[in-house]
């Protein structure tokens, strides 16, 4: 089986990183918002994934940490709170990243009054 890393590091090596140390590995926009500090509610967040599973969250814009890993959250997508269970290839990542909001346009039949030819089809 394939260990997994994360710019060279281990998930274990990646545990023991301090804040800091971890945003240096992460992309600009990712570090940016380590190095400013997170808020207290993505703290709190944080603090409550680590220590329970299935924590409900309307906080997309929370990172997945290395700390994380293994745990099971619900993100709030505008209609419904959708569980995700977090892996290692998503570190790094955006909870809203990994919750779509939109579903897919699926196009069946024409509508009645669609067009002249549907007062011909039938109405099912």
């Amino acid at each position: 089986k394939k260990i997994f890393t994360y710019r060279g590091k281990t998930l274990e090596e990646l545990q023991e990183l301090t804040e800091k140390e971890l945003a240096a590995l992460f992309p600009a926009r990712q570090r940016r918002v380590l190095l400013r500090g997170l808020s207290d509610a993505k703290k709190k967040l944080w603090k409550k994934i680590e220590k329970k599973d299935n924590v409900e969250t309307h906080l997309r814009d929370m990172l997945v940490m290395p700390s994380m890993i293994g745990k099971t959250v619900k993100v709030y997508n505008g209609k419904e709170y959708v569980p995700v269970t977090l892996e290692g290839d998503m570190i790094g990542n955006y909870f809203g990243e990994l919750v779509l909001t939109r579903k897919r346009v699926m196009h069946s039949a024409p509508g009645v009054g669609a067009t002249r030819s549907s007062s011909h089809m039938s109405v099912k």
